[in-house]
This record gives structure tokens, C-alpha cells and sequence, in this order.
């Protein structure tokens, strides 16, 4: 194919597409859609969620938004967004987990290796496979890294629709899965948009919500979600939301455990998606013991570790403090207390009150 890609015959430019979509497929992608770089679409209606505060302290969504919604803007000569879909949900009962109160409950899309790193370069590789064949044509990688509204720009390619939890959900698929996008300025042939939403009159996500976050249907506020509080907030939980986070202490998947479309998920294929160090099965008094040193040890590589060790022994005190009475939770907080910090040491009293104790 010529360098030049703008004089591509498009009979060519439909035959790259196919190439692009199986070379995706063999990286390990279970899904390539091609779609627009714009979502402007999308701007009033995100300019106000963030003028009501559902952003909680991410300041850093309140920036860059030109860039959001033109992928010109954030990659000059951008003409479409290749976006791609990687399945995650390892095997194992997740409701089986938030139902044991002793046993921590971790998201399931951090249980194995960090998938930013991964897929990112899986993309890239996308991008050189393709620049063999054309030419250059000024790609861009983007894994959740940059001011990309992902889910947006998948369902405008054609690869699901925004449900009532804000989530990206395919019929297939449900939503175990993460998203990633290639900026090109190729002009390839479009995808036509997921129009249809088929959640129908099911509100199963909006009621199980823990700390009831969605103010109404496709409208979350973030402040008070279990996955905001556990990894994007990184000071005191409020104190009536405490209680309501059960065993949880990275994240949360309760709307996407309930939602019906998840039942068609199926296991990840990929091998680096895998629980590490029993993760998906272990107690919070364990986890509570790691030093600071097991804690980066045990996260290497994880999506965990960006919380760092403060943050991790806050939300498992938290937890602690949701857990039955025992002897050897009230020993675990007391021991803990000095050493910790401010921090640390507000949460394990709330914790140690809930089991009338004090440090």
C-alpha cells in the first residue's frame, strides 16, 4: 500500500480495516472497532456533571477539555479512534467473596497484572503491524492514560451501548472489559454507532448500589462510589458512607455483578489477568498484616500499588471495622494503631468503636 494514505482507493481502505480487526484479534483483543475521534456530542452533558460535583476531588477531569472531545486536538492529524476491547473477568464467584464479611473483597479488574502497561503495548504494536503496510500514519496509543472519554468513543464505534451504571455493556460481553483506543490518521471506513440501549426497565444496578451513587439513570455521583472512595481519594472516607462499604477495599463491582448482561461474560483468555498472590481469595486480617515492604512486594505490577500502602491500610480498616467482632480483629487494629499514621489511625478508631473498643 502506498505511504501516502490519504490516495488510498477506499476498495483498499476497506480491505486495511479487515487486516486491522484480525491483527487485533491475534494481539489478543477480543474486539476492534473503528469510530470517530470527536465526541462533542458529549461535552454538555459532561461540562455538567462536572458543574454538580460528581467528580468528587478528581480535579485533573476538570482539565484539558478541548482535548476530551476532539482527538485532533490531543493528537494532531487524528482522523479516527480504533477502539478495542480486552475481557478481564477471571473464574470464581464474586458475590460468594462480598458475602463473606472476614474475606477481602478486591475489584476484579486489579487482581492480576496492571492492564494499562499491557494493553497499551499491545496497541503500539497495533500501530507499527499497521505501518508496515501503509506507511506512517501518525498513531497514538491511549490505554486510560490521557483526557479520553473511552466509553464514548467505543459506543460511536459500534461496540456497546452506556448503561444505566455508566458502563459500556455489549450484549456478548457484558462489561468485564477494559478499553483502550488508537488514534490514527488513516481514513478508515466507520463502524456504525451503538444506538440501541437494552437495559429496558432494569434498574438492578441503580438499587444494589452500596452507597447509593447514581442520582439517576447513566448519572453517577462519584464522590460517593466505593471505587472513587478506595483508589481515587486519598483522604478521610466520610464517615457515613464507612459502614456502607462492606469488605471492599479496592474498588467495587456490585453494578456490574447485578446486571443481567454479565452473565453472557466469559473468563478472560489472557494469562497475565490471573489472581496474583490469592487476592481473589484471602482474609482482611492477612492483608491488614502486610508490612510496608510485603504491600509494594506483593503489587508489583498491579494496578493496586498506585493506592499506595496509607491508602491500603485505610480501606482495610474500614473494612475491619465492617467485620464480625473478634478477638483477633480488635488485636490486629489495636497493634496496627501506633505505627500508623494520622490517617490510618482515624479509621482504625472508627473501626475499633464499631467493635466498642478503643486504641
Amino acid at each position: 500500500m502506498p505511504a501516502n494514505t490519504h490516495s488510498i482507493p477506499s476498495l483498499d481502505l476497506v480491505h486495511l480495516t479487515q487486516h486491522i480487526k484480525s491483527e487485533a484479534a491475534a494481539l489478543g483483543f477480543q474486539a476492534a472497532h473503528i469510530g470517530t475521534g470527536t465526541t462533542e456530542a458529549h461535552r454538555e452533558r459532561y461540562l455538567a456533571w462536572l458543574d454538580a460535583g460528581y467528580h468528587g476531588t478528581m480535579s485533573w477531569m476538570t482539565r484539558n477539555l478541548d482535548k476530551r472531545f476532539d482527538a485532533a486536538e490531543l493528537h494532531p492529524g487524528s482522523l479516527r479512534s480504533i477502539s478495542v476491547r480486552m475481557d478481564y473477568r477471571p473464574e470464581g464467584d464474586m458475590q460468594a467473596a462480598l458475602n463473606d464479611p472476614n474475606r477481602a473483597y478486591i475489584s476484579r479488574y486489579a487482581l492480576g497484572r496492571d492492564y494499562h502497561k499491557l494493553m497499551r503495548k499491545r496497541l503500539t504494536q497495533l500501530g507499527k503491524t499497521i505501518e508496515t503496510w501503509v506507511g506512517e500514519h501518525g498513531f497514538r496509543a491511549f490505554v486510560d492514560s490521557a483526557p479520553v472519554l473511552e466509553r464514548q468513543l467505543a459506543q460511536q464505534s459500534g461496540m456497546g451501548w452506556l448503561g444505566k451504571n455508566t458502563l459500556l455493556l455489549n450484549q456478548e460481553a457484558g462489561s468485564y472489559f477494559f478499553l483502550g483506543e488508537l488514534f490514527t490518521n488513516l481514513p478508515l471506513p466507520l463502524d456504525a454507532p451503538f444506538e440501541t440501549r437494552h437495559c429496558g426497565s432494569c434498574t438492578r444496578c441503580l438499587t444494589d448500589c452500596p452507597t447509593e451513587a447514581f442520582v439517576e439513570p447513566g448519572v453517577l455521583d462519584a464522590s460517593k462510589c466505593i471505587s472513587y472512595l478506595t483508589i481515587e481519594h486519598s483522604g478521610s472516607i466520610p464517615v457515613e458512607l464507612r459502614s456502607k462499604m462492606g469488605n471492599r477495599i479496592y474498588g467495587c463491582d456490585d453494578c456490574q455483578i447485578v446486571c443481567p448482561f454479565n452473565s453472557f461474560s466469559q473468563p478472560t483468555r489472557e494469562p497475565d489477568f490471573q489472581p496474583r498472590h490469592s487476592l481473589d481469595n484471602i482474609s482482611l486480617l492477612a492483608l491488614f498484616n502486610w508490612d510496608e515492604k510485603t504491600f509494594l512486594s506483593n503489587t508489583e505490577g498491579s494496578a493496586i500499588r498506585r493506592i499506595g500502602y496509607e491508602q491500603w491500610q485505610r480501606n482495610l480498616a474500614v473494612a475491619l471495622g465492617n467485620a464480625p467482632t473478634s478477638d483477633s480483629v480488635v488485636d490486629a487494629l489495636q497493634h496496627r494503631y501506633p505505627a500508623s499514621s494520622p490517617l490510618v489511625q482515624e479509621h482504625i478508631r472508627w473501626a475499633l468503636a464499631q467493635h466498642h473498643h478503643s486504641e
